[in-house]
C-alpha cells in the first residue's frame, strides 16, 4: 500500500506569509502599467515585431488602444492591456521598450558628440588635427571650408549671422560620427 506523498510545505518570505504582500502586488501592477505605457508607445514596427512573442490578443488590445479617442476609453484599455500582460510572458516586451529607449540614449549621445567636436573644431586648429586622426579617410578639405565658414559666421555682429555654416558643420560632422560608429 503507498502512501500519496506529502504535499510540500508552501515557500514563506521572511515575514512568515506565504504569498506576496499586498505592498509587492501593487508595485508589481504599477510596473506593469508603467510597461503597458512604454508598449503602446513603441512604433509600429516594432509592435509588429513582437507578434511571434505575444499573444495575438494583447496585440490587439494594443492596437486597439491607439484606435482609442477619449481618456476613459483609453483607461479602460490600458487597464484591460495590464490584465492580459498579467497572463502573458512580459519579457520580449520589456526587452523591445529597453532596446527602444537605449537606441534614443544611443543617438542623443552622438548629437552630444557632434555638438562637442563642433564647439572644439570652430574654436581650436588643434581639434582638427585631432579629428583627422580620429577619422581617418573624411573629407578635410571640406571639413576646412566648412570650419572656415562658421568661424566667419561666428565673428559677424549678431544681426548679420544666419547660421548656415554653423548648421552645416553639425550636419557633416554627424555624418562621420555615424559613418564611423
Amino acid at each position: 500500500m503507498s502512501h500519496p506523498s506529502p504535499t510540500p510545505p508552501p515557500e514563506f518570505d521572511e515575514n512568515g506569509y506565504d504569498r506576496p504582500s499586498k505592498t509587492q502586488l501593487k508595485k508589481d501592477a504599477h510596473d506593469l502599467q508603467a510597461l503597458g505605457e512604454a508598449l503602446v508607445a513603441l512604433p509600429e514596427a516594432r509592435i509588429e515585431a513582437l507578434a511571434g512573442s505575444v499573444s495575438e490578443g494583447l496585440l490587439d488590445a494594443v492596437w486597439q488602444y491607439r484606435k482609442t479617442r477619449t481618456h476613459e476609453g483609453k483607461r479602460r484599455q490600458m487597464q484591460y492591456i495590464g490584465k492580459l500582460m498579467r497572463r502573458d510572458d512580459v519579457a520580449p516586451i520589456r526587452e523591445a521598450v529597453e532596446a527602444m529607449q537605449l537606441g534614443h540614449a544611443k543617438d542623443s549621445l552622438a548629437l552630444h558628440e557632434a555638438e562637442r567636436w563642433r564647439a572644439e573644431l570652430v574654436a581650436s586648429d588643434d581639434a582638427l588635427t585631432r579629428w583627422t586622426a580620429d577619422h581617418p579617410g573624411g573629407d578635410v578639405q571640406q571639413l576646412r571650408s566648412l570650419i572656415r565658414a562658421a568661424r566667419k559666421d561666428a565673428a559677424a555682429q549678431p544681426e548679420q549671422r544666419n547660421g548656415r555654416a554653423y548648421r552645416e558643420l553639425f550636419q557633416f560632422i554627424k555624418a562621420q560620427e555615424l559613418g564611423d560608429g
